[in-house]
């Protein structure tokens, strides 16, 4: 997958999982050119996601569905990921 596909297939697996109420996908690649976990290619992201899937999970168990979700993604496009994952309210 080029890193122009990545951010869309990224936004893609959530939404599909998750229909959330907000979500902000963000590349932060570029801020860890250099990086030794960078040279392989993959990127560095951040995810806000809102979803009422969360509404029962503590962080942890928030942190699996979201890694779950990516499925794949997490070991062929994604290096790093930090996520903040909510409920509503």
């Amino acid at each position: 997958m080029t890193p122009a596909e990545r951010l869309p297939a990224i936004r893609h697996a959530l939404e599909a999982t998750f229909q959330p109420a907000s979500l902000e996908v963000i590349d932060e690649s570029h801020r860890h050119a250099g990086h030794a976990g960078a040279r392989d290619g993959r990127g560095h992201f951040r995810v806000i996601i809102v979803s009422d899937r969360f509404a029962a999970l503590g962080l942890l168990a928030r942190h699996r569905e979201v890694y779950a979700a990516l499925g794949d993604l997490m070991t062929t496009d994604i290096h790093a990921l930090a996520i903040d994952a909510r409920a509503p309210g």
